[in-house]
């Protein structure tokens, strides 16, 4: 499996956080793609919507099970991705480039600190 992008932090849970600015993007991993198999639907909250870190904030439904999505960040949902609510595949596809799920106003940027560089992440996914 290939390295995940360093540009961005990593939570536990399998989603990514890509800051620029005061907001973010959102999506999950590689790795979590691949474990759900065939993504079928996305469940995102809507814009507007505040969401706080490590709380549930959606769901993805694949051909294997239903998960939770996590965010991993907290702030305001400025923008869903309208291209994986029609094609949910773009998360099997492309997870961490047209895939993505969200972009939220970020209300804290210090909480990236909690998350995982892309090196602690791959040694946490290759346990």
């Amino acid at each position: 499996m290939a390295a995940s992008p360093s540009d961005r932090r990593y939570s536990k849970e399998h989603e990514w956080l890509k800051i620029d600015g005061d907001s973010a993007t959102i999506g999950i991993t590689d790795y979590a793609q691949e474990q759900l198999g065939d993504v079928v639907y996305v469940d995102l909250p809507a814009a507007g919507t505040t969401i706080r870190q490590f709380e549930k904030m959606g769901e993805v439904e694949s051909v294997k099970a239903v998960s939770d999505l996590f965010t991993p960040a907290s702030g305001e949902v400025l923008d869903l991705n309208q291209a994986v609510i029609d094609k949910p595949e773009l998360v099997n596809s492309d997870p961490h480039g047209a895939g993505w799920l969200i972009r939220i106003r970020l209300s804290d940027p210090s909480e990236a600190e909690k998350l995982l560089s892309s090196e602690e992440y791959d040694a946490l996914i290759k346990e």
